[in-house]
């Protein structure tokens, strides 16, 4: 890993990004079953109590140590928490309505996001190549959202703020990722969590906003229980693998252009259609399907033009 950090660190990018998808992945589908139960600023609190305590006690340490958490950047530290906090309560939020697949398909607007973003923000370099394989994504979350149809009610709007949000965090994450550790960043992102769930909780956990009857009004003012004991693996779980993928992805925008490493994180897509299937019985349908081939033949695309670039031992940072 050393080695292939300092002969390729863009292509161990990718591969966090890729390992940080599979992590939100599991994410999701923990969060969409439990939110029938719970308050979702409860489990974003536990979440992000167990896993700033992971990253304390062992991703810290491992770089840099403690003193790696001194920064001169807090207000953009918090910037990025409010982005990550926006863009998650957004999309759980969703969750909670809407079927993973379709919600995570219609999030998926936030690579061609992140590219655009990358060209007037960062004055990244951005090539034909890169462009088409982002418009085949686009194609096929315009086809999964069926403009006038049910799947374009307001609801499908938290998804789309989510993945203006998340595009801004990366974006951010190039900014000031030459200076802070992907763990410095990855821990003031849970100090943020816990500030304003914590915070929602107090204003919202006895539950005297509740009683709409709408799924996702219900998970944001749901009064707060004490989870049940089969309940509290699956916290666990999240907070765990939250704050490994949270590191990772940090780590994927620290180490790639925005434009690049974003595509990868495609591979959410096919799960979020199987986790759908398995879990929560729902099958996407013909247009769901189309448009999730064309999402994924774009990343594929790209997949197949980078790869002959990330074997090359110095990758260029602007090309094509």
């Amino acid at each position: 890993m050393a080695r292939l950090y300092t002969q390729n660190p863009v292509a161990l990018g990718v591969l966090c990004a890729l390992g940080a998808a599979v992590l939100f992945s599991l994410n999701d589908v923990t969060i969409k079953f439990l939110s029938g139960d719970y308050a979702l600023h409860q489990v974003v609190l536990i979440r992000s109590l167990i896993a700033i305590s992971l990253l304390m006690a062992v991703f810290v340490p491992l770089q840099g140590g403690y003193a790696s958490l001194r920064t001169r950047r807090l207000g953009m530290h918090v910037i990025r928490g409010l982005c990550v906090v926006t863009a998650n309560m957004c999309f759980f939020a969703a969750l909670a309505a809407m079927p993973i697949a379709e919600a995570v398909a219609i999030f998926f607007v936030s690579p061609l996001l992140i590219t655009v973003f990358s060209v007037f923000f960062l004055r990244e370099t951005v090539g034909p190549c890169r462009w088409v394989a982002v418009a085949f994504g686009l194609v096929g979350v315009l086809v999964m959202l069926r403009p006038g149809s049910e799947a374009f009610r307001p609801i499908a709007l938290l998804p789309l703020l989510s993945a203006a949000a998340y595009a801004m965090l990366h974006i951010l994450t190039r900014k000031i990722g030459g200076t802070e550790r992907a763990t410095t960043m990855a821990v003031y992102i849970q100090a943020m969590f816990i500030l304003v769930s914590g915070t929602m909780g107090l204003i919202f956990g006895d539950g005297a906003w509740a009683g709409s009857g709408h799924a996702s009004v219900e998970f944001l003012m749901r009064a707060w229980v004490w989870p049940a004991p089969g309940d509290w693996w699956l916290l666990v779980l999240l907070g765990l693998s939250n704050g490994t993928a949270g590191v990772l992805i940090s780590q994927a925008y620290r180490l790639g252009e925005a434009a690049l490493v974003a595509p990868f994180e495609y591979i959410s897509m096919p799960m979020a259609v199987f986790w759908g299937i398995v879990v929560f019985s729902e099958w996407p349908d013909a247009y769901a399907i189309l448009g999730i081939g064309l999402i994924i033949g774009g990343g594929l695309y790209m997949l197949y033009r980078e790869t002959r670039v990330l074997d090359l031992p110095e990758y260029p940072r602007a090309r094509r």
